[in-house]
């Protein structure tokens, strides 16, 4: 009964909620997954252009966006035979803003 009451005080963030905020933590938690992210913050890019940058084959750079997609990190758009993809979470941003000012001054 204390740690309900502890819950409600804290305004702690209900545990299936928790769950879905650590699954896309793991999505992200790449660093392919990371350098692609940072990237379309900055632009849309085709799978050809991020997986150049990651240097890696396009298939796994399909692979990596399909699961930034589901996790609802990113969309696309097409122009013509393209797919040029995007960030749509507003909080990628304050994301990779953390993990850059960690680890961006190597």
């Amino acid at each position: 009964m204390a740690t309900t009451r502890t819950a409600r005080r804290l305004k702690l963030i209900d545990i299936d909620s928790l769950a879905q905020a650590a699954e896309c933590l793991r999505v992200l938690a790449h660093p392919h997954r990371l350098r692609i992210a940072q990237m379309l913050l900055h632009g849309k890019y085709t799978v050809g252009e991020l997986a150049e940058a990651c240097e890696i084959p396009s298939h796994m750079a399909s692979e990596h966006l399909r699961l930034m997609r589901r996790c609802g990190f990113l969309g696309s758009d097409r122009d013509g035979r393209r797919t040029y993809y995007k960030v749509v979470a507003p909080h990628l941003e304050s994301i990779m803003a953390c993990v850059e000012s960690r680890f961006g001054g190597k």
